[in-house]
């Protein structure tokens, strides 16, 4: 039996080894982030990122597998940093009629967006050249669809507006909603992610329900005071 130090020693080493494995992922990870928006996804070589973070390739290999494998944690990284947990409860609360679940579903990609957007736009970039990507890239449009398209399919009948099914309310959705338009109102036309996210609830509820809610009293100014009051 080992003496006590020793044992804690060894476990102390193992845990040393999974720490340093987490902090170079972590920093393989950065390095390919970084470079894939400063240069692209075909300008920038495995090699590049390596030497970026400050290890070898064989490391990178070791880590990621591939570019390809890079691509795809940094997409899967984007994914949970726009909380999906909170989506689905926002959208499973009884509370929550068709208006509220909108909203929540706008809100998502808002997140997504503000904290994710340029790894989808460099994903989406790197699939037209990598197959592997690109299966990724569609399967994961295909899931968000599927969600959409359930939600639609759980609401009341008359819920939708006229002429419109649960497949066309995700196709008016996914026109709305997505990284092109956030990209210009937010890089272009100098709006706020917040402003986004309202404009999309709003439009979203005005273009799919039969019944949008109704919009929020203006504010209204301050009546005059009379003169010399103060």
């Amino acid at each position: 039996m080992l003496p006590m130090d020793q044992g804690g020693r060894r476990r102390y080493d193992a845990l040393n080894r999974t720490a340093q494995a987490v902090q170079t992922r972590a920093a393989i990870a950065r390095a390919a982030h970084r470079l894939f928006v400063e240069r692209g996804w075909a300008a920038t070589t495995v090699r590049d990122v390596a030497r970026q973070a400050g290890v070898s390739v064989p490391t990178v290999y070791s880590a990621y597998g591939n570019k390809a494998g890079l691509a795809r944690a940094l997409a899967d990284a984007a994914d949970l940093s726009a909380d999906l947990p909170r989506q689905l409860r926002e959208l499973q609360d009884p509370a929550a009629g068709p208006a509220r679940q909108l909203a929540a579903m706008a809100a998502f990609d808002r997140r997504l967006y503000e904290r994710g957007g340029e790894v989808i736009v460099l994903v989406r970039e790197a699939a037209r050249e990598e197959p592997q990507l690109a299966t990724a890239y569609r399967d994961g449009r295909r899931r968000a669809d599927h969600t959409r398209r359930e939600v639609f399919a759980s609401w009341p009948a008359g819920t939708l507006r006229q002429g419109v099914d649960a497949h066309t309310a995700a196709d008016i959705y996914a026109a709305l909603c997505n990284i092109d338009v956030y990209l210009v109102l937010t890089t272009e036309r100098g709006w706020s992610p917040g402003r986004v996210e309202q404009w999309w609830s709003r439009a979203l509820a005005r273009e799919l329900l039969s019944r949008p809610p109704a919009a929020p009293e203006p504010p209204q100014p301050a009546p005059a005071r009379p003169p010399g009051e103060r």
